[in-house]
């Protein structure tokens, strides 16, 4: 039998629990020696080197739509400390550190969130998207990826995305966060928009790219465990000559694996061990 948490003796000590996590969790940004990127600038810096789009609902959840309206509430209110974010050289990006105070005047509202490894509604669900579409975008520049962490768990179909599969990034205050850092001469600027259905995040920087870097998948395979179906999926990033459209240099980032909660559609192979895999 597992360890049994003390909170789970007490349950009335889990607000106290969190708290007291997240108090530590910033403390230890305090003094960890990084230097935070935390200035907007007034203009936007003249390079564009990626923009994506993705639709803002999902009617796929199984749950009330107004959860998805209220997701979208919640992330225009992380949006607007994160837009026109610039990243110097030197400095690193965290999500809780721009976005901690996004709800001191305007609460947060309850959307869908995975705690515990069950979905369910909480103030302030739904930030994942936002920190997936910045993810997404800085898989695309030379930043360094310091801290991120896959969704364990796939519990409805995602709606359609120029982003790969296994490209994510969770959040948690306290608990995860997605960090990068800027080892670059160049400064590096957040972008963010929403039209009526739809949310563009873009990332500028104060020079012309010298290469284009694509992301793409490989080795996908979906598994059967005693847990339910696994999906597994190699994330590369493809550096590529500007002028020639010559591959410069392939690199597997990771490996992603998680659960997937919902039926895969007709003709999608489930390999009992995994071992083989289809692209």
């Amino acid at each position: 039998m597992g360890r049994i948490r003390v909170t789970q003796i007490f349950p009335w000590l889990l607000p106290l629990r969190r708290r007291q996590r997240i108090f530590c969790f910033y403390e230890k940004m305090r003094r960890d020696g990084n230097r935070y990127a935390k200035a907007k600038l007034d203009r936007a810096l003249p390079y564009e080197v990626f923009s994506s789009t993705c639709p803002l609902y999902n009617a796929e959840t199984g749950f009330d739509m107004r959860y998805q309206q209220n997701k979208v509430f919640n992330l225009k209110l992380a949006a607007a400390r994160l837009e026109g974010v610039a990243i110097g050289p030197g400095e690193t990006f965290s999500f809780w550190q721009l976005v901690r105070h996004a709800d001191s005047v305007t609460p947060y509202k309850s959307a869908l969130t995975e705690l515990d490894g069950r979905l369910q509604t909480a103030r302030g669900g739904g930030l994942c998207q936002l920190s997936n579409l910045l993810f997404w975008l800085f898989l695309h520049t030379p930043l360094t990826i310091v801290e991120r962490h896959g969704h364990a768990k796939k519990d409805f179909p995602e709606p359609p995305s120029d982003a790969p599969l296994g490209v994510d990034a969770t959040v948690y205050e306290g608990w995860l966060d997605l960090k990068v850092r800027n080892e670059t001469a160049h400064a590096y600027q957040i972008a963010l928009s929403f039209s009526a259905a739809e949310i563009t995040g873009s990332v500028r920087c104060d020079a012309a790219p010298e290469v284009e870097i694509r992301v793409r998948n490989g080795n996908l395979s979906y598994c059967q465990r005693k847990d339910g179906i696994w999906e597994e999926v190699d994330v590369v990033r493809d550096c590529v000559e500007r002028e020639t459209g010559k591959v410069l240099v392939s690199r597997v980032l990771y490996r992603n694996r998680c659960r997937i909660g919902y039926p895969l559609p007709d003709g999608v192979p489930v390999l009992p061990d995994g071992r083989r895999s289809h692209a």
